[in-house]
């Protein structure tokens, strides 16, 4: 099946394919000059819907869209769905890692989690879209480390872990994070929907 990736993160898309191993052949709407939309959703689901939405009634394609972000529970759950823009609208990776790091400064409590939402629609009005959830529990450095992933990796150690998600090769990244928990999740729903 050919979709639309209702993103140009090209880590995302990476990442999305080497997980999917090639059931689904992806394409990004930047490549198609389809410009993001808005994310006015309260929750990962429904971000992840609106991306979608979007991305297949400019496209006609099916679409795949992915929501995630971290939450830190000494701050109350924040950065959630806010996490691309934590430092700022335009913010870089380096920008919102170096944000949450002021802000933890002073806390003990550095426990947090990575949410990642996937959505599959076939088009616009899809009354029944796949929707698979993954979560990756661990805490926040005192100070970032390593070179791979993007996002928080260079601060996120996953639980169970010495380092950081940074770390991690992006084989080992893919078989525990979030959004490989949720690929697999989505691919076991897309091979019942659709067969292998």
């Amino acid at each position: 099946m050919r979709c639309i990736l209702a993103s140009g993160n090209q880590h995302k898309l990476r990442e999305i394919t080497d997980i999917l191993n090639g059931q689904i052949e992806l394409t990004t709407q930047a490549s198609l000059n389809i410009d993001s939309v808005p994310e006015t959703g309260l929750t990962f689901v429904e971000n992840a819907l609106i991306k979608a939405r979007h991305a297949t009634r400019v496209s006609g394609l099916p679409a795949i869209s992915d929501d995630s972000g971290l939450e830190v529970r000494a701050l109350g759950g924040r950065p959630g769905i806010y996490s691309a823009r934590y430092a700022g609208p335009s913010a870089t990776d380096e920008e919102n890692v170096t944000a949450l790091l002021s802000e933890l400064a002073d806390q003990e409590d550095r426990q947090a989690r990575f949410h990642c939402v996937i959505v599959l629609l076939e088009h616009e009005l899809d009354p029944t879209p796949i929707i698979a959830i993954g979560t990756w529990a661990g805490r926040i450095a005192a100070r970032a480390s390593g070179s791979n992933g993007f996002g928080y990796d260079p601060v996120f150690i996953p639980q169970g872990r010495a380092s950081t998600a940074a770390e991690l090769s992006a084989t080992e990244k893919n078989a525990i994070s979030h959004r490989g928990r949720a690929l697999g999740s989505f691919a076991q729903q897309f091979e019942a929907r659709y067969g292998a």
